[in-house]
This record gives structure tokens, C-alpha cells and sequence, in this order.
């Protein structure tokens, strides 16, 4: 008889937490979550044309031996 009730317990939480968890994931996003993204964003073009630069220097450097 426990046995039951507990499963049916654990049973109410497992569904409990995963509503919960599905409410918790909303798309609304906040000043703070958008500051973000654009500071990844600057962070992933700056690390880009770093990137660039450095081959076309490579390539300048390869050009100048030949």
C-alpha cells in the first residue's frame, strides 16, 4: 500500500517538474539576455576579422618570398 502511494508520488513529481520545466524555457528574453548575445555577436565578428587579417598577412608574407 506505501509502495503505492510513493510511486504515485514520485509519479506527480517527475510531471510536476517537467511542466515546470517547460514553462520555465518561455522565448521571451530580457534586456540583459539580448545585451549578451549582441556582446557574443561583437565578440564572433571581431575574432572573424582578426582571422582575415592574419591570413592576408600570411598571404602578403607568402607573396613577398616568391
Amino acid at each position: 500500500m506505501r509502495s503505492e502511494w510513493l510511486k504515485k508520488l514520485a509519479l506527480m513529481l517527475v510531471i510536476g517538474m517537467t511542466a515546470f520545466g517547460v514553462v520555465a524555457c518561455d522565448n521571451d528574453e530580457g534586456p540583459a539576455e539580448e545585451a549578451g548575445e549582441s556582446v557574443d555577436d561583437a565578440m564572433d565578428n571581431a575574432g572573424d576579422s582578426m582571422e582575415n587579417a592574419g591570413e592576408d598577412i600570411q598571404d602578403a608574407a607568402e607573396d613577398a618570398q616568391n
